[in-house]
């Protein structure tokens, strides 16, 4: 597995090796030594969860105040622009944004540690995504900040208005979010 580290070093794009041929391919989607070896910590999964999405379809930006997820992103089927905004007060990148293509077809995968926002737009005509949590969804915990808050300046790949949930539309401000210290 390939480590690269972000622009924000704490969020990471992980590359697997992928072994093809004719036949198909096969790739370790997930080692628990790995991975805690390229973040540095131990690191356990409580939650995995699956999302299908049609084309413009944008989820997020969302995060939990209290039990907190870190979540591993990737996606099966499809091709979406994820995104992680550092929503930590005492972080030097407080308030910046990093932002990735996953895809069936490369197989990358994204770190998004506890303390982040994250949310994605579905680029493809569909796209069935995969999570692992750190932390059990709590919805009386649950935050969003809007997706195309000025103050973020997140540079979206969407041509026009995305298709948002009745959550999402009604999400906070960045500057009136609920973030960490």
């Amino acid at each position: 597995m390939k480590v690269i580290p972000q622009a924000i070093p704490e969020v990471l794009l992980l590359e697997p090796r992928v072994f093809g041929d004719e036949r198909g391919f096969f790739f370790e989607g997930f080692n628990q030594r790995q991975f805690e070896e390229a973040v540095g910590r131990s690191v356990s999964f409580v939650q995995d969860n699956h999302s299908r999405s049609v084309k413009n379809v944008l989820r997020g930006l969302h995060y939990q105040v209290r039990q907190p997820q870190g979540k591993l992103v990737r996606v099966v089927q499809g091709e979406v622009f994820d995104v992680a905004v550092d929503i930590r007060r005492s972080s030097p990148t407080f308030g910046k944004w990093v932002g990735a293509i996953l895809s069936a077809e490369n197989k990358h995968q994204l770190w998004v540690p506890e303390g982040f926002a994250h949310g994605f737009v579905v680029l493809s005509d569909t796209a069935d995504f995969l999570y692992k949590t750190t932390e059990y969804y709590a919805p009386e915990n649950e935050r969003c900040i809007v997706w195309n808050d000025r103050d973020l300046a997140i540079a979206w790949p969407v041509s026009g208005e995305p298709s948002l949930s009745a959550k999402d539309s009604a999400a906070e401000m960045f500057r009136h979010a609920e973030v960490f210290n």
